[in-house]
C-alpha cells in the first residue's frame, strides 16, 4: 500500500464497523505519521459535562461563560483529558497546527481564552481521543473499516452530530445504503 497521509482528513466508519466506540463515527485525524495516528471523534456528543459546568468545575469561570461550545467524546483513550479542536485563528505555544485552517490545543489556556471571549472563532471540546499504533490505521483502512474524506468547518464544528456520518459520506459521493460491510479482493 502506498503511503497515505491522513493528517487533517476525516475517517468515516464503514457500515461493517460495529461496536459501541466506533460504529458510524466520524473522526478528524489530528496527527498521522509512520509512528501512528491520533484523532478526535466528532459525532459523539456528551450530555454531561456541558461546557459551562466544565469550566466552572475547573475554576476558570465564576458564572457560566457567554460562549457555549459543543462537548463530545473524542474517543476511548484518556477520557479525562480535554482536547479543543479549533480554527487556526488562535494559537499558543502548546497548539498543534493540523492544517492551514485547523489546530488542536490540549491546555487550559484555550479554555480560559474561550471563557474570556478572545479564544478561537470556532471550536469543539473533545474528552478523550482515538489512537493507533504504527501501521494500525493503514491496516484498518485495508480491512475496509474506514473511508478517508476531506474535512470542512461544517462537519468539524456544526451542532448536528447525528447527521455528520451521512453528510461525510455524501461529501465523497457515497450513499450509505449502497455500502457493504464486506471487503472485496480481486
Amino acid at each position: 500500500m502506498d503511503e497515505i497521509v491522513l493528517t487533517g482528513r476525516l475517517l468515516i466508519a464503514m457500515p461493517g464497523l460495529v461496536g459501541r466506540d466506533f460504529a458510524r463515527t466520524v473522526i478528524y485525524v489530528c496527527a498521522h505519521s509512520h509512528e501512528g495516528a491520533m484523532g478526535l471523534i466528532l459525532n459523539r456528543p456528551l450530555a454531561r459535562p456541558q461546557f459551562g459546568e466544565l469550566v466552572q468545575n475547573l475554576n476558570l469561570a465564576d458564572t457560566p461563560p457567554t460562549q457555549d461550545i459543543p462537548v463530545c467524546s473524542g474517543g476511548p483513550v484518556d477520557q479525562g483529558r480535554g482536547f479543543v479542536l479549533h480554527s487556526a485563528d488562535w494559537r499558543t505555544g502548546e497548539t498543534l497546527e493540523v492544517d492551514d485552517g485547523h489546530a488542536m490545543t490540549a491546555s487550559l489556556d484555550v479554555l480560559r481564552a474561550i471563557v474570556e471571549g478572545h479564544g478561537p472563532r470556532r471550536c469543539v471540546l473533545a474528552l478523550g481521543y482515538t489512537g493507533w499504533g504504527a501501521g494500525q490505521i493503514e491496516s484498518e483502512i485495508s480491512a475496509n473499516f474506514w473511508l478517508a474524506g476531506s474535512a470542512d468547518d461544517a462537519i468539524l464544528f456544526d451542532r448536528s452530530p447525528e447527521t455528520k456520518w451521512r453528510r461525510s459520506l455524501a461529501r465523497i459521493g457515497i450513499d450509505p445504503a449502497a455500502l457493504s460491510g464486506e471487503a472485496g479482493h480481486a
